[in-house]
């Protein structure tokens, strides 16, 4: 199993990547900024199972917090309203400073 690289309440941003595959990232939260909600555990990467291969070592798995509004600028609805979406660690990086949260 690797070890957690992120701790709840840090920042973090989704990898803006299009591989070819079986992929469990959603298409639009690719390149979104949010902030770790939970660890969720370790499991077999699905994209490496999805290949009929072993998934190890197990990844950490995020529960990530977005801000509807960063995720759909046209978002009409209440400012506080929130998207919660689990995503492997291989998928995030640190936010960077002045990252407004948009894919780019």
């Amino acid at each position: 199993m690797l070890e957690a690289r992120f701790k709840p309440g840090e920042r973090v941003k989704v990898m803006k990547a299009y591989p070819l595959g079986h992929v469990r990232t959603p298409f639009y939260i690719r390149g979104c900024t949010g902030t770790v909600e939970r660890i969720c555990g370790a499991f077999p990467n699905p994209e490496e199972l999805a290949q009929m291969r072993s998934g190890l070592p197990a990844l950490p798995l995020y529960r990530v917090r977005f801000r509807q509004k960063e995720v759909w600028p046209d978002y009409r609805g209440n400012e506080d309203d929130v998207l919660e979406v689990e995503i492997f660690q291989h998928w995030l990086e640190p936010a960077d400073e002045g990252n407004d949260g948009r894919p780019g």
